[in-house]
């Protein structure tokens, strides 16, 4: 059976937050075996963890927050290079001398002094382990008959904190590398047109990762079908969708 948990969509629209509010609405607290992790949804395709007394920012955008409000990166990881995701101006807010990144070879190009992970690849960082996963486009293309994101040019994660795994997608379709995320604890996938992947894509990723909790993400909430969603999910056995504005 399908538990669906729908909260109210206030609208994104690259407004900024400040820390507060984006604790107080977008904000979920997980149980692990080594403690809690809270998984906050800052903006696009934004996220920040907090665990084990780390916090760890996922593609940070400024133009979805005011970066300089939020805590400072023990390590920062970012799936690509696209401007959303690779955003200097927001790295300069969150990072220290202390602060360890971890990005694609083709964000090494443009910010130098990380660690390059690419697709299939695992390491341990701060007691985490990570693992790259491919991330592209197979339908969506540009005019010029390129796919809007290259295989192995960008990363999906996933993260193990504790007992828990979670999956960040990045930018990607249902591309059949997803069957060796096997049953990730939560799942966030992107959902948004002509970028990444329709409700329909999105379900069909589902079927084949087997997530106990879904989340989308980089979404623009004008255009994001979550009716379609929602009807789609109910159809898949043991799946739980949240849904964040």
């Amino acid at each position: 059976m399908v538990v669906l948990l729908i909260l109210i969509f206030t609208g994104m629209s690259f407004s900024l937050f400040s820390e507060e509010a984006a604790a107080k609405s977008k904000s979920e607290t997980f149980q692990t075996d080594k403690g809690p992790l809270v998984i906050t949804f800052v903006g696009h395709g934004s996220l920040m963890f907090s665990f084990d007394k780390m916090i760890i920012h996922i593609d940070p955008f400024s133009r979805v927050a005011d970066y300089s409000t939020l805590p400072k990166a023990d390590l920062i990881v970012i799936t690509h290079h696209h401007g959303d995701h690779l955003d200097p101006a927001a790295l300069e807010k969150i990072k220290t001398e202390k602060t360890d990144i971890i990005y694609s070879a083709k964000c090494a190009e443009k910010i130098p002094g990380g660690t390059i992970m690419r697709n299939n690849e695992s390491k341990t960082v701060r007691g985490i382990k990570i693992e790259a996963v491919p991330a592209y486009n197979i339908i969506h293309k540009r005019d010029d008959g390129n796919p809007y994101h290259i295989k192995e040019e960008g990363n999906g994660y996933i993260f193990h904190f504790g007992n828990k795994r979670v999956y960040v997608a990045g930018d990607t379709e249902n591309i059949p590398e997803m069957e060796q995320v096997k049953s990730p604890d939560i799942a966030i996938l992107p959902m948004n047109l002509p970028y990444t992947m329709t409700p329909q894509l999105v379900a069909d990723a589902v079927k084949m990762i087997k997530p106990k909790i879904l989340y989308v993400y980089h979404f623009f909430p004008e255009q994001a079908d979550f009716p379609t969603l929602i009807n789609l999910i109910k159809e898949i056995k043991g799946v739980e969708l949240r849904l964040h504005d």
